[in-house]
């Protein structure tokens, strides 16, 4: 009996690792598990491709920052490989805010000028360095992280993750962009009225 068991469970396996891939369908929603697998006859080589960090991205905004995306809603292919890529763009006096990223971890490579980045760790120790050309440093999942261009020049890096859906709360946004009410704001922030009011007219929120 222990026998059959162990080859059922043998059969279960092999046949679960049989699927190459599953590039993402977008006809249906994300799930919590990622997108849905496209039917393998109508996959393409263009589902394992993009083009599209091959460029910067629009830099004329609040932040002077870009982020080009490659997960899975742009490029299917990585779809439940737990890998993804992004562009950022920094422009001179360029801010990535505090952010996490909730699904994946991250590793930055800094291909051009000179970005100050750093993430502060549950305990609320902080890490900070200036990184230039070829150097690399790796963000954990979930903690709070920054990018802040530190040279005269458009800094460009190339950020993976360790999810094809790494997912973004920018802090800032969180506080300020949205309908939370100021008095809230306030009084978990230790900020002003005049302070919370000026932040959220300037980056869209009421409240």
């Amino acid at each position: 009996m222990i026998h059959i068991l162990l080859l059922l469970s043998l059969f279960t396996f092999t046949n679960a690792a049989v699927q190459d891939f599953c590039v993402a369908d977008m006809k249906f929603p994300e799930s919590p598990a990622g997108y849905a697998c496209k039917p393998a006859t109508v996959v393409t080589v263009d589902d394992f491709v993009s083009t599209g960090l091959r460029y910067s991205g629009n830099l004329s905004n609040i932040i002077k920052a870009a982020v080009t995306p490659a997960f899975a809603a742009q490029l299917p292919g990585v779809n439940g490989l737990g890998i993804s890529i992004a562009r950022l763009d920094l422009a001179p006096g360029g801010v990535v805010p505090m952010h996490t990223h909730p699904g994946g971890s991250e590793l930055l490579l800094v291909t051009q000028g000179f970005i100050e980045a750093g993430f502060i760790s549950s305990a609320n120790t902080v890490y900070v360095k200036t990184l230039q050309k070829g150097d690399l440093m790796v963000f954990p999942q979930g903690l709070l992280h920054f990018q802040v261009n530190a040279g005269g020049v458009t800094a460009v890096a190339f950020a993976s993750f360790s999810s094809a859906t790494p997912g973004l709360q920018i802090l800032d946004f969180a506080l300020f962009a949205n309908d939370l009410p100021s008095m809230l704001v306030e009084a978990t922030t230790f900020l002003d009225d005049a302070t919370v009011k000026k932040l959220k007219a300037v980056l869209g929120g009421t409240g």
